[in-house]
C-alpha cells in the first residue's frame, strides 16, 4: 500500500442523485478540498486541508489526514450512509455523530 493511501476509502455522496464517490488517498482528498467552494471554507475545512497537505509533505501521518478529511465530510453532510469506520469496521452510531 502506498504511504499516502487511506486504510479504508472515505465514501462520500456529494449531492442527492449522484453516485457515491470513494476517496482513496491524501492526493484525492486534496483534489476534492481544492475544488470546495471558497464561500464554504471554514475552520473544519482548513483543518482537513492542512492535515492532508501536511501528509503530502510528510509532516502529518496519513491516518491523521484521513481522520481530518473524514471529520470534514461528516460535518458537511457528505458522508455516504454506508460508510464504514476504519477503527471498528462498523457504521457510525448516532452517538458517535453528535
Amino acid at each position: 500500500m502506498h504511504k499516502l493511501q487511506f486504510a479504508v476509502p472515505v465514501r462520500i455522496s456529494p449531492s442527492v442523485g449522484q453516485p457515491v464517490e470513494e476517496i482513496y488517498s491524501v492526493e484525492q482528498a486534496l483534489d476534492f478540498l481544492q475544488n470546495w467552494p471558497v464561500g464554504r471554507q471554514g475552520p473544519i475545512y482548513q483543518l482537513a486541508f492542512d492535515a492532508c497537505f501536511g501528509a503530502s509533505v510528510d509532516v502529518v501521518s496519513t491516518d491523521e489526514a484521513c481522520k481530518a478529511f473524514t471529520a470534514f465530510c461528516r460535518v458537511c453532510g457528505l458522508m455516504a450512509k454506508d460508510m464504514m469506520w476504519p477503527e471498528t469496521g462498523r457504521k457510525p452510531s448516532a452517538k458517535r455523530l453528535h
